[in-house]
């Protein structure tokens, strides 16, 4: 799967919004990624994790895991589809006063991980995933995105691959046109 194609299906589910919106890492931009619009549909969402799967196993010469975890809320049916697609065991982190946290689950010493995300702007929830599971004597083996937002600017300790490489304007909150231009600001991912 291209990257022009997984454009294609992210227009054609209207998972490519267009305004002013505040992402996750508090930049403002004229372009979101809203993946749940595109992940309402299983088949396209298992087509996205086959080719991301794909992806991986193209460009690392060995991806040997025995687990994907994905921190919640976006990351969770993509986490779910990679894994099914790997098979593999699935787990997932989530927000606990503001942080990611393991909850519900257990890592062994020496598990290998995929961490699978939907989107990444700067990498803070990825970031917190790398660590969550290293801080429990895992091991992260590579990460599977999505969508690679960051520019190349978003990096880690494992391999990052993603299906779609882009870079839409971002700015600082305290000098952003479209807020100059009066523009409503909205925040549509999750909390």
């Amino acid at each position: 799967m291209t990257q022009e194609d997984v454009l294609k299906l992210f227009e054609e589910t209207s998972a490519l919004l267009n305004g002013h919106f505040e992402l996750r890492s508090g930049l403002h931009s004229n372009q979101f990624f809203q993946c749940a619009l595109v992940l309402q549909y299983p088949r396209i969402a298992g087509q996205l994790c086959e080719a991301l799967v794909e992806k991986m196993k193209d460009e690392l010469k060995e991806l040997e895991v025995d687990t994907v975890i994905a921190p919640a809320m976006g990351g969770i049916t993509i986490g779910h589809d990679v894994a099914r697609a790997l098979g593999v065991r699935f787990i997932f982190v989530e927000k606990e006063d503001n942080k990611l946290v393991l909850r519900r689950f257990k890592i062994k010493p020496g598990e290998r991980f995929v961490i699978a995300e939907d989107v990444v702007t700067r990498g803070g929830r990825v970031q917190e995933t790398v660590d969550i599971v290293k801080e429990n004597g895992g091991e992260v083996a590579a990460i599977g995105i999505l969508v690679n937002r960051s520019g190349g600017k978003a990096t880690f300790d494992a391999p990052l691959v993603s299906l779609l490489d882009i870079e839409p304007i971002t700015y600082d909150p305290s000098d952003c046109p479209l807020c100059r231009e009066g523009l409503e600001l909205v925040h549509p991912g999750s909390k």
